[in-house]
């Protein structure tokens, strides 16, 4: 039996640093986004660059091993050197290989990582086999006799497995953790809304929330300061639609800004642990996956659970790849350790 069995994508990564990227900020009313710029028709030189294995089921598997589960993935790769480097990587975490597909009519996922001077990062994505798991794919008996099962975003037709997948998971008891991502919204509120009342525990960020319930978060104005409220009403908003009942944890990332949970009793906001930023890839896979490994070594404490996911989310973006950082609970409380002072709000 497995502790976790992780779904999602496989990818080859080439990571590009330059610190020629312009960061662009448009406010309106209601919204505020930034943009990743560089001149039109430019040749840009780049300060850094590398090859890596990622994906969210890849970084989520790697990251259960190193956190001491017993750990397996289904993903989807292609029968060439791409796919031999990710089941290499997964081979050195000490994740089970049995249920990784190769396919030969599909190319490994392949993305292009833009890493900006402030370490955020804008990926172009292939989605290659990553795009086609489909049903046959999956050891559905492997799923029903692992503890939990934890969804990283899924892409293109991929995402027509998902509600029976989380249909057999609750079927068999089996938990069920759900990063969701931006694909899985595009099939609509309502598919994705009735896959959610299966999870006890969701995971998604700001712009995905805001995505899927239609919840702006609004900035201040003249009348009203909406920094000053330990959460902003709007999140509460968005926790509150997205909490499926009793039990069901829900978590929206920020950033910079950290991470809001709501567990249907209490409202958490948990800042940024202190952190060397060199890149942002992959600490959202490094937080939901560090928080669902912490809920189940904590029996369900969101608080302690947060703070951990927060630690290994710092670790990973002070290196270069999305696998970097990732470090023990013994280090993990270390370091807590070291940083009395970082604490979680509860509301």
């Amino acid at each position: 039996m497995f502790d976790v069995i992780t779904m999602g994508s496989a990818t080859l990564d080439a990571f590009i640093e330059t610190d020629a990227a312009n960061i662009l900020s448009v406010c309106t009313t209601d919204t505020k986004r930034e943009f990743m710029a560089y001149p039109y028709g430019a040749k840009i030189e780049i300060d850094n660059f590398d090859f890596q294995t990622g994906g969210g089921a890849v970084n989520a598997a790697s990251n259960f091993a190193t956190l001491g589960l017993n750990a397996s993935t289904i993903v989807k790769i292609g029968d060439e050197v791409q796919g031999q480097k990710v089941v290499a990587t997964l081979e050195n975490y000490g994740v089970d290989l049995s249920n990784v597909v190769k396919s030969k009519d599909y190319k490994t996922g392949f993305s292009i990582i833009l890493i900006s001077f402030q370490g955020d990062r804008t990926v172009l994505a292939h989605r290659g086999a990553n795009a086609n798991l489909v049903e046959k794919d999956i050891n559905f008996e492997a799923i029903k006799n692992s503890k939990w099962l934890y969804l990283a975003p899924l892409n293109g037709n991929s995402t027509k497995v998902l509600d029976k997948v989380a249909e057999f998971a609750e079927e068999n008891n089996v938990n069920l953790a759900i990063n969701v991502g931006s694909s899985s919204i595009k099939q609509g509120k309502e598919y994705l809304y009735k896959i959610l009342k299966t999870a006890e525990v969701v995971i998604l960020n700001k712009d995905e929330a805001t995505m899927l319930t239609g919840i702006h978060e609004r900035p201040d104005t003249k009348t009203e300061k909406f920094s000053d409220e330990v959460i902003h009403p709007d999140i509460i908003k968005m926790l509150n639609e997205l909490n499926m009942g009793e039990g069901r944890i829900t978590i929206i990332t920020d950033g910079k800004n950290g991470a809001y949970a709501y567990d249907s009793k209490k409202y958490y906001h948990c800042g940024e642990f202190p952190a060397n930023v060199v890149s942002t890839l992959g600490a959202g896979d490094a937080f939901a996956s560090t928080f669902v490994a912490s809920l189940i070594k904590t029996e369900g404490d969101v608080e302690k659970s947060l703070k951990y996911a927060s630690v290994v989310a710092a670790s990973v973006v002070e290196h270069f790849s999305a696998q970097g950082g990732f470090i023990s609970f013994e280090e993990v409380e270390k370091r807590l350790n070291r940083n009395p002072e970082f604490k979680v709000n509860i509301i």
